[in-house]
C-alpha cells in the first residue's frame, strides 16, 4: 500500500518560540523515522505528510493514499486530534487509530469520565472547574487531585497537584485556569498503585498486551506520575510488567474502558487503585506515544518481548482487518467558478 504519515514534528514547534512544554507531545524525528522504516519493512511505500496544515495543501493538490498512519496531535481546542482525522472522513481515505468522535471524547478528560461512570464503569469522583467561581461548587471529600482538562504527557501535574484544603484548591485552579486556558478536571485523589494497560484491536477484537505498573523511585515528585517525573523517567520511574491478580483486574477494567469508549487500532489506557485496591479509570491516550525507546506503549512491549516492528503491525493489522474492502467513492467536488465543477482527483 501506499501509506501517508501524518504527525506534528517537536522541534517545527520549538523553533516557533512554544516552549518545552507546549510542545511535549509532539513527535521527534526519530519516532517518523522508526515508523516509516517499519512500514517500509513490511512492503509499503510511505510518503510523509507533516502536521494537518500540510495535509490540507495535499488534499487540495490531489494528492491521495491507500491508508494514512496518523498521529498528529493538534495545536489548538478540544478538537485538535479530531481534525486530521476528520478531513480524512471527508475525502473518504482511511487512517489508523480512532475517528474524530473518539479522539475529541478522550481529549477532554471530563467527557471520557462522564461517560465511563454511565457505563457503570468505576472512576473517581470529579468535578470540572471552568471558571474559579466553580471552585464553590466543589464538594469532593479532600484529598484532591487537579489537572487541566484536556492535557496530555502530565501537563500541569505537579506536586501542587494533590490538594489538601480549600484555599488550596482555590490558589491551583485559578494557576491552571490562567496558564492552560482551560477548565480544570478536580478529581478525588486515589492513594493506590497506578498503572497503565497497552490494548490492540478494535471493539471484540481489542486484547491487552500487558499491564506496567508505573512506580517512583527515590527523589521523583511522590504520589503521582508528574509532568517532572516523566520528563526524567530513566532516573525517576521504574515501569515494572505486572502479571498478578490485581493486574488481571486492571486489565479487565482498561479493556471495558477501551470498548466503552470506541478506541480503534492501539492505545493506552491509564488505571489508579482506590483506597480499596478497586481499579479506577484515570485517562485513555488513543494516540499512544510511540517513540522507539522512551513511550511507555514501546516499553510495554519490549518487556513482553515484542519488538517495535511487532507492535507497529499490530496496529496496522487492525486497522486492515477493521476496514476491510475501501468502497471506491465518488469524487470531491470542488466550488462552482468561472470554469463550472471541477473534480480533485
Amino acid at each position: 500500500m501506499r501509506i501517508g504519515l501524518t504527525y506534528d514534528l517537536l522541534g517545527d514547534y520549538l523553533a516557533l518560540g512554544y516552549s518545552k512544554e507546549q510542545a511535549a507531545e509532539f513527535d521527534a524525528p526519530e519516532t517518523i523515522a522508526a515508523i516509516e522504516s517499519t512500514l517500509n519493512g513490511m512492503g509499503h511505500t510511505t510518503e510523509r505528510i507533516g502536521h494537518v496544515h500540510h495535509l490540507v495543501t495535499a488534499l487540495a493538490a490531489g494528492r491521495r493514499w491507500d491508508l494514512v498512519f496518523n498521529i498528529a496531535e493538534g495545536l489548538y481546542g478540544f478538537g485538535r486530534e479530531a481534525q486530521v482525522p476528520a478531513l480524512l472522513d471527508a475525502y473518504g481515505i482511511p487512517y489508523v487509530f480512532s475517528d474524530p468522535l473518539v479522539l475529541s471524547l478522550a481529549l477532554h478528560k471530563g467527557m471520557a469520565k462522564r461517560v465511563v461512570r454511565d457505563a457503570g464503569l468505576p472512576t473517581a469522583d470529579f468535578a470540572v472547574v471552568s471558571h474559579l467561581s466553580d471552585v464553590a461548587g466543589v464538594a469532593l471529600p479532600y484529598p484532591l487531585f487537579a489537572k487541566p482538562v484536556a492535557e496530555g504527557t502530565s501537563k500541569g501535574v505537579t506536586p501542587r497537584s494533590r490538594i489538601g484544603s480549600p484555599d488550596e484548591l482555590a490558589a491551583v485552579c485559578a494557576e491552571l485556569l490562567a496558564r492552560y486556558d482551560q477548565p480544570v478536571l478536580v478529581e478525588t485523589y486515589l492513594p493506590g498503585r497506578e498503572f497503565t494497560v497497552g490494548i490492540t484491536g478494535t471493539g471484540s477484537a481489542a486484547e491487552v498486551l500487558g499491564v506496567l505498573e508505573v512506580s517512583l523511585n527515590a527523589g521523583a515528585d511522590a504520589g503521582f506520575y508528574s509532568f517532572h517525573n516523566k520528563d526524567h523517567y530513566e532516573s525517576l520511574v521504574d515501569y515494572r510488567l505486572v502479571q498478578d491478580a490485581v493486574a488481571h483486574r486492571v486489565a479487565e477494567h482498561a479493556l471495558a474502558v477501551w470498548r466503552v469508549l470506541g478506541c480503534r487500532d492501539g492505545g493506552r489506557v491509564d488505571v489508579r487503585l482506590d483506597a480499596q485496591g478497586q481499579p479506577n479509570f484515570l485517562e485513555v491516550n488513543p494516540l499512544a506515544g510511540l517513540h522507539p525507546v522512551r513511550s511507555d506503549i514501546v516499553i510495554l512491549a519490549g518487556q513482553l518481548g515484542l519488538s517495535y516492528a511487532t507492535l507497529i503491525g499490530r496496529i496496522v493489522d487492525s486497522a486492515l482487518r477493521r476496514l476491510g474492502p475501501v468502497p471506491s467513492l465518488p469524487p470531491v467536488w470542488a466550488p462552482r467558478g468561472e470554469a463550472g465543477h471541477a473534480a480533485q482527483q
